[in-house]
């Protein structure tokens, strides 16, 4: 069935007017170069600089919205409305927190020091890490690329992007529209396949920042190991949704919204759900399909809210786990569309392929447990997700949640809500990842906590701590520790 959705050709033509034109492609050494030379000339240092920097980046989303929402249309067939709340003011909200604290995340931090060292000053400097490399995925491809660049132009760093070529248009459009925007001397833009991406990592960074799955994070860890750079892994892993009791048609609508939007491919998506008792698992299998139909209508394919899957490999590996299970609702498929059914599946089997791999797709498999504490044995049984989510009103059931789950954010009664909010770190544990950003998460990441300690040399106090060491100076040296 034919969707009303913006072809690649149309977004494809408004993305190149809204830019200067095709520009020639910087490789990857070039532009490191380049911007190793903007690093250690510290042109990014200044506290002007970084505001002038973020400022800049917050107009490219204002004046060319029209140009991103019309890429996203064409890679991932997501709706305007969506690509504005999910990833254009993501990015602005980061960028407004950044500005709002600036000064203050810069500032030295004054600390106390110890009698034994007195006179003297001590402090910690938020310094620049120098050049940062940020890889970002597809799926949410302004997001993840344009929110790690808030923390590290906010951290006074030269940045060098890499955009994801499974999101062509949207790559293309940002590596024209970027050195338009943004001083190219401190940020630049380097597009390609998997051989950029392992050039790109033989060269020198000073952190490098990953966004993507476990497979490839394990491929950057290891080529940072070798040179011994600091890494950010935002990886993905199965959120699991715990339902115990509540609203269920409240419920219902939390877990459709967070799980099918951008059709399921988001990293914090509940990746299935955990139905404590006989109760929960009949309310949701009542409510989830009309919280479906009431977002996206009888026909789901037919609605301009509902987004395709990236690409036809995709496409064949989330459909093929739509038989691992009782069809709740949903099911239907049209490969030419790359569209796939907002399903919910029932009775599944905790060992069927749709509970030992991520989904990343909209497929939302219902597992029944006895009881809360079976539920929080399953999620422990396997790798430490990106997000964990408990929908309860019962205090008592919250805090057990916190206690015992470990994963990289918790959620009650709310699913993906956490990424909204700027004063809050986001990042994996474990398998999810390592390493946090957003608003000051992300600034520290990039930026290095130097101590700095002060103490004249006037009058030298430190002589009780000189050789040789006789039982008057052994004395003194044990009392001031």
């Amino acid at each position: 069935m034919a969707t009303k959705r913006r072809t690649r050709s149309t977004a494809a033509t408004a993305a190149t007017t809204a830019g200067r034109g095709p520009q020639p492609a910087e490789q990857p050494v070039a532009a490191s170069r380049r911007l190793r030379d903007a690093a250690d000339s510290r042109l990014a240092h200044p506290r002007r600089f970084r505001a002038g920097q973020l400022k800049a980046l917050e107009r490219l989303l204002q004046e060319k919205e029209e140009a991103l929402c019309g890429a996203l249309a064409a890679d991932l067939g997501k709706p305007a409305a969506e690509a504005r709340l999910t990833e254009l003011d993501r990015v602005k909200a980061e960028i407004d927190h950044a500005q709002l604290h600036l000064g203050d995340w810069m500032a030295d931090r004054h600390v106390k020091v110890p009698v034994s060292l007195q006179p003297a000053a001590a402090r910690i400097q938020s310094r620049p890490l120098g050049l940062v490399l940020v890889i970002a995925p597809w799926n949410y491809p302004v997001l993840l690329l344009l929110g790690p660049l808030v923390g590290a132009l906010a951290a006074g760093n030269a940045v060098l992007l890499k955009p994801s070529e499974l999101a062509p248009e949207t790559s293309a459009l940002l590596a024209r529209l970027i050195p338009e925007y943004l001083d190219p001397r401190a940020v630049a833009v380097v597009e390609g396949a998997a051989e950029t991406t392992t050039e790109l990592l033989g060269l020198r960074w000073d952190h490098i920042f990953y966004t993507g799955g476990e497979r490839v994070g394990r491929i950057v860890a290891h080529a940072a190991a070798e040179s011994l750079t600091p890494v950010t892994l935002e990886l993905g892993g199965k959120s699991p949704a715990v339902v115990s009791d509540g609203n269920f048609p409240a419920i219902a609508r939390r877990l459709a919204h967070g799980k099918f939007m951008n059709a399921g491919q988001t990293c914090v998506a509940p990746d299935y759900v955990l139905a404590v008792g006989a109760g929960a698992a009949a309310g949701l299998q009542k409510h989830l399909p009309r919280a479906i139909a009431a977002f996206y209508g009888k026909d789901p394919s037919s609605s301009r809210d509902y987004g395709r899957m990236v690409n036809d490999d995709h496409f064949v590996r989330v459909a093929g786990y739509l038989g691992d299970g009782r069809l709740v609702s949903g099911g239907s498929i049209d490969a030419a569309e790359r569209y796939i059914e907002p399903t919910v599946l029932a009775d599944v089997d905790p060992g069927a392929p749709v509970m030992s791999e991520e989904i990343f797709g909209p497929v939302l498999p219902i597992v029944r447990v006895d009881r809360f504490d079976d539920a929080i044995r399953f999620i422990n049984s396997r790798p430490s997700p990106l997000a964990a989510y408990l929908f309860s009103e019962r205090p008592r059931l919250h805090a057990a949640f916190e206690d015992q789950v470990r994963a990289g954010g918790i959620g009650h009664n709310v699913c993906n809500m956490h990424l909204a909010v700027p004063g809050l770190p986001f990042g994996g544990v474990g398998a999810s990842g390592m390493g946090a950003y957003h608003g000051k998460a992300g600034f520290d990441t990039f930026s290095q906590q130097r101590p700095m300690l002060s103490k004249s040399a006037r009058l030298d106090t430190l002589r009780a701590v000189y050789p040789p060491f006789g039982w008057a100076k052994r004395g003194i040296m044990r009392r001031l520790g």
